[in-house]
C-alpha cells in the first residue's frame, strides 16, 4: 500500500469513527494499532530469521522462561503468540476487545530491564481510552477490529524512505486542523520546516562520525526523525546517533518514542523524558551518580509559542543566569536559552520562535543584546504566514552557535515563498534549496538581493539591537516606474528596456531587432511589428534553445542510471540529491535559466517517482505486472456505495500501456468519439432550424437546448410511413432526422462501451503479462517524460515571458498624454458641432447652450 492509498483509507475510516471519537484524539488509537503491529511483526520477522518456522511461532508463551529471555535481550520486549498482531487477525469474529487489553498489559509486563525507559507505558494512552471506542463491548470490538483490518495492509519492512507513523500523523493532523484547529496542531512542525531545519543541521555535523541530537520539545518525534535521517545521509554508520527527545505531554511522549522506535533506531539510541522542560531541566548522572549536564552536537525545537511561566522560581538557574530571564507572559528567549546551554562549543541550534522576539523590548531585548555581543545568533529565517497549524502568526527560525569565529548575522526573507494549500502556505522544495544556498553561501550576492543579507555586528548595534527582518532585507516588490517625458511624448525609456532583464542582454541581435534607439533622446521605438515572431527568428535564441536541448541531450541516460538501474536498493532520497546536481551542473552554461524552477519541476515529479520506487522495493519488479480493481462511490438505495468500475494499474498507467501497445485500438476509440462529437453539432444544427413554435413542443426540453429522445420517437414513428413526401426543412423531416441521429448515437455508445470494455481487458492482460524489460521501459516513459518536458519547457517559458514583457513595455507608452488631450479637444469640437445642429424649446436651447460652454472650458456665469 502506497502512501496515498493509505492515506485514502484512513480518512475513510476517521470520518466514519469522528461520531465516537474527538478529532484529534484520532491519531491516538491508529498511531497506537499502528505500534503494536511494528512491534509484533519486528518480533516475528526476528524469529524466522533466527530459523524458527512458522508452527514454531504457535509456541511463544509468556510461560517458557528461556525463551522469553532470548527474545527481550534481542529486541527488548516479549510478545507471546496469543497476542500477536497476526493472531488478532486470525481470529475473525471470535477477536474481542479483551484480546486487546490483555495483550498491552502482558507486554508492559513483558519488557526487558534494560529497554524500560523506551517500552514503559508506551501503549498507555490507548489502553486508558479503549472505554471510547463503544458504550459497549461489543461496539469497542467492532470499532477496534475495524481499525487492525484498516491498517492490516501498512509495509512495516522498513524500506520505505519514510515514517510510517510521521505520515499519518502529518495527514491526519492537516485535514483535522481546521476543525480542531490548535488542539491537533499543538505539537506540530509541518514537514517542510522540519525538512529546512534538518538540512541547516545536516550540513553544519557533515563531517562528524557520531552525533547527539536533542529535540526539548519533541512532540510527535518528526522533527528529531528528519533530523536524524539527513545526518545519517551525510555519515558511514547512522547507528552512531544518539537522540534525545523531552516532551511534557504524556500522550505525546508516547508518540515520540513510538516514532523513534518505528524508524529503525536502536533502543540503546533512544533517551526520552517525559517532563517540563523549563521547570525540570535534564539532569545526567554517570555510573557514579554524579550530575553532569547534558551537552549534545545539535538542539533542535519547535516550542509552545509566548507560553506563561515563572522567571523568579528560576533565579540562579545556570540556563539563564549570563543572560536574563524571559518575562512572565512569554517563554520565548526561556526556551532558547535552554537550548543554547545544551549546545555543545562545536554544535548547532535551531529553534522555531514568532516573530516578536526580534524585536520586542524590555527582558527580552536585553537577553538578546547579550546574545548578539556574544556572537551567538548566526541565521535568522523569516517564514512564510500561515504555515503552521492553528496559528496564522509569522514565525522565524533562529540558527544559534555556542562559538563562532563570525560576529555577523545572516538575514534571510523567505516570507514571500511559498505554495497557496487551502488556508495554509507551504513552502516549496525550491524554496527550502533557495533558503539553504543561502546559508552555505553565506554572503552578499546580487541573486540574493531582496532575499538575504549578511549584516555586520556594527549595523545591527546602530539598529539597536533590533533583529526586525524588514530593517536588514528589502523584499518589497518594485514599484512600476513612470517615465513623465514618455508618457508626454512617446518613446520607449531604454533604462526600462534594460529592466527587462539579463534574457534581452543575452542576445543582442535581438535587442537591435525590436528597438531602434534615439539618437539623441535616452528612448528608443519599438520596430518589431510582431514581436513574438521576432523573438521566435532571431538566430541567437535559436542557437539558445538548441544548446539548451544538447546539453540534455543526455539527460534520460543520466536518469536511468540513478533510477532504474539496481532499482530494488535505490536510496531513493539519495537519488534525487544526485538527479538535482546533474540538472544544476548542466544548467551552468545558462545562468538566465532559473535553477530553482528546474528544481521544483524535478521535485514535483519525484512525488510520484518515489512512490512508484517505495512500492518496487516494498512488493518487488513484478509489481509492475499488478492491476487493481478500480473502485469508485455510487449511489444505491439512496445511499453511497463502493463499487469496482474497471482496472487500473498499481504503478503503470493504462494510458500509457495503450499508447504505447494498442495504437490501433486507441484510434478506433477515438474515431467512434469523434462521430458521436459529430452527432452532437448535428444537433445543434436541427435544433437551431426550429421555429421558436415548434421549440414549445413537448419534444424538446423545457430549458429548450436538447431533443427528448421519447417524445421524438412517439412523433416520428407515424411519419415513417410516408417519410419521403416531407420537405427537407419541415418540422416532420428534421424530427425524422433527429430520431435517425438518436438511433445511430445509442449504436456508437453502445460500440464504444464495448471497445472501451475490450480494450481495457486487454491492457490488464498486458499488464500483466509484460516481461520485466519492457515493464521498466514503460516505467521509464512513466517516471522520465514529464521530468524531460518539464526541464525542456524552461528556456521557452523564458522567451515566452520576454514576447509578453516587451509587448507590455510597448503598450504602457503607445498612447502619449499629448495625444490623448488632442484626441479630446476633437471629440469636443466634434461634439459641439453635432449640438449646434440640435433645436428644441426655448429651456433645451438655454441647457445646450451652457453645455456647449463646459465643452469649450467657459465659466458658468
Amino acid at each position: 500500500m502506497n502512501k496515498q492509498q493509505l492515506a485514502s483509507r484512513i480518512w475513510a475510516s476517521a470520518n466514519k469513527m469522528r461520531s465516537k471519537i474527538e478529532a484529534s484524539e484520532y491519531k491516538d488509537y491508529i498511531l497506537g494499532f499502528i505500534f503494536y503491529k511494528f512491534l509484533s511483526e519486528k518480533e516475528v520477522s526476528y524469529l524466522l530469521a533466527d530459523e524458527w518456522t512458522e508452527n514454531d511461532l504457535k509456541d511463544l508463551s509468556e510461560n517458557d522462561s528461556d525463551t522469553v529471555k532470548y527474545v527481550q535481550n534481542n529486541i527488548g520486549y516479549f510478545i507471546s503468540f496469543d497476542n500477536l498482531f497476526s493472531t488478532w487477525l486470525a481470529r475473525k469474529s471470535a477477536f474481542d476487545v479483551s484480546d486487546v487489553t490483555t495483550a498491552l498489559s502482558a507486554f508492559d509486563a513483558l519488557i526487558a530491564p534494560a529497554y524500560q525507559k523506551v517500552f514503559k507505558d508506551v501503549f498507555k494512552t490507548l489502553q486508558t481510552g479503549l472505554d471510547k471506542l463503544g458504550e459497549n463491548s461489543g461496539a469497542r470490538t467492532k470499532a477496534i477490529r475495524g481499525l487492525i483490518d484498516l491498517i492490516k495492509d501498512i509495509p512495516m519492512d522498513g524500506k520505505q524512505d519514510y515514517d510510517v507513523l510521521g505520515f499519518i500523523y502529518e495527514y491526519l493532523i492537516s485535514n483535522f486542523a481546521a476543525n480542531a484547529g490548535k488542539k491537533a496542531g499543538e505539537f506540530y512542525t509541518p514537514h517542510e520546516v522540519s525538512t529546512l531545519m534538518s538540512q541547516i543541521v545536516s550540513w553544519h555535523l557533515r563531517d562528524r562520525s557520531e552525533i547527539e541530537i536533542y529535540d526539548p520539545t519533541s512532540g510527535s518525534g518528526s522533527l528529531l526523525i528528519n533530523i536524524g535521517r539527513a545526518a545519517g545521509q551525510r555519515m558511514d554508520n547512522s547507528d552512531h546517533i544518539k537522540y534525545y527527545a523531552q516532551e511534557l505531554k504524556e500522550a505525546t511522549y508516547n508518540l515520540t518514542r513510538m516514532n523513534l522506535v518505528m524508524r529503525g533506531i536502536l533502543p540503546s539510541n533512544i533517551i526520552t523524558r517525559c517532563g517540563d522542560t523549563l521547570d525540570k531541566d535534564w539532569p545526567f548522572f554517570d555510573e557514579n551518580n554524579a550530575y553532569a549536564p547534558l551537552y549534545v552536537d545539535a538542539v533542535v525545537s519547535n516550542p509552545p509559542y509566548s507560553q506563561n511561566w515563572d522567571p523568579d522560581s528560576h533565579k540562579g538557574d545556570v540556563r539563564f543566569d549570563n543572560y536574563g530571564y524571559a518575562p512572565k507572559s512569554k517563554a520565548d528567549y526561556a526556551f532558547l536559552l535552554h537550548d543554547l546551554y545544551h549546545v555543545k562549543p562545536n554544535g548547532i541550534m535551531n529553534i522555531v520562535l514568532p516573530h516578536g522576539v526580534l524585536f520586542r523590548g524590555g527582558e527580552e531585548e536585553k537577553i538578546r543584546t547579550r546574545l548578539i555581543e556574544n556572537d551567538h545568533i548566526e541565521t535568522i529565517i523569516g517564514l512564510p504566514a500561515n504555515i503552521f497549524f492553528g496559528t496564522g502568526i509569522p514565525t522565524i527560525i533562529m540558527v544559534l552557535k555556542q562559538k563562532r569565529d563570525a560576529s555577523d548575522v545572516l538575514f534571510i526573507d523567505a516570507s514571500k515563498h511559498f505554495l497557496k494549500e487551502g488556508k495554509n502556505n507551504k513552502l516549496q522544495a525550491s524554496d527550502i534549496h533557495r533558503i539553504m544556498d543561502a546559508v552555505i553561501e553565506r554572503k552578499n550576492d546580487p541573486k540574493f538581493e531582496g532575499f538575504s543579507r549578511l549584516v555586520s555586528k556594527e549595523e545591527i548595534r546602530a539598529n539597536g539591537y533590533n533583529l526586525n527582518i524588514p530593517r536588514y532585507v528589502d523584499s518589497s516588490e518594485r514599484e512600476e516606474p513612470y517615465d513623465i517625458y514618455a508618457m508626454m511624448f512617446g518613446g520607449i525609456p531604454n533604462s526600462e528596456i534594460q529592466n527587462l532583464g539579463s534574457c534581452l542582454a543575452l542576445f543582442p541581435s535581438l535587442k537591435a531587432q525590436l528597438f531602434k534607439p534615439d539618437a539623441d533622446k535616452p528612448y528608443s521605438e519599438l520596430i518589431s511589428k510582431d514581436v513574438a515572431e521576432t523573438i521566435r527568428n532571431n538566430a541567437e535564441c535559436a542557437s539558445f534553445l538548441e544548446s539548451f536541448k544538447k546539453a540534455f541531450s543526455d539527460f534520460p541516460d543520466f536518469l536511468r542510471s540513478n533510477l532504474i538501474d539496481g532499482i530494488g536498493n535505490i536510496q531513493i532520497y539519495k537519488a534525487e540529491d544526485a538527479i538535482a546536481e546533474g540538472i544544476f551542473n548542466r544548467l551552468s552554461a545558462f545562468p538566465i535559466v532559473d535553477k530553482y524552477k528546474a528544481y521544483q519541476i524535478l521535485d514535483d515529479c519525484y512525488k510520484i517517482i518515489a512512490q512508484d520506487l517505495e512500492i518496487i522495493q516494498t512488493e518487488g519488479i513484478t509489481a509492475l505486472n499488478v492491476v487493481d480493481p478500480k473502485m469508485v462511490i455510487k449511489k444505491k438505495d439512496g445511499k453511497e456505495v463502493e463499487v469496482q468500475e474497471g482496472w487500473l494499474g498499481h504503478i503503470l498507467p493504462f494510458d500509457l500501456v495503450q499508447k504505447e501497445c494498442q495504437g490501433e485500438e486507441l484510434k478506433a476509440i477515438a474515431d467512434l468519439e469523434e462521430e458521436l462529437s459529430d452527432i452532437s453539432s448535428q444537433y445543434e444544427e436541427l435544433l437551431g432550424n426550429l421555429s421558436e413554435e415548434d421549440k414549445d413542443r413537448p419534444f424538446i426540453s423545457e430549458d429548450g437546448d436538447s431533443f427528448v429522445p421519447k417524445e421524438v420517437k412517439e412523433f416520428a414513428k407515424p411519419l415513417r410511413k410516408s417519410e419521403e413526401k416531407y420537405e427537407s426543412d419541415s418540422l416532420e423531416r428534421i424530427l425524422l432526422s433527429v430520431d435517425d441521429l438518436i438511433e445511430k448515437e445509442k449504436g456508437l455508445k453502445k460500440s464504444l462501451k464495448d471497445k472501451q470494455s475490450k480494450l481495457g481487458a486487454e491492457t490488464k492482460s498486458l499488464i500483466e503479462g509484460l516481461d520485466k524489460a519492457f515493464g521498466l521501459s514503460l516505467l521509464e516513459k512513466k517516471l522520465f517524460c514529464p521530468i524531460m518536458d518539464g526541464i525542456l519547457s524552461l528556456p521557452e517559458t523564458l522567451l515566452t515571458e520576454l514576447t509578453k514583457n516587451v509587448a507590455t513595455l510597448a503598450d504602457k507608452y503607445s498612447t502619449t498624454l499629448v495625444q490623448l488631450s488632442k484626441d479630446i479637444v476633437d471629440s469636443e469640437a466634434s461634439l459641439s458641432s453635432m449640438l449646434d445642429e440640435l433645436k428644441g424649446d426655448p429651456f433645451d436651447e438655454e441647457g445646450l447652450k451652457e453645455f456647449k460652454k463646459l465643452l469649450k472650458g467657459g465659466n458658468h456665469d
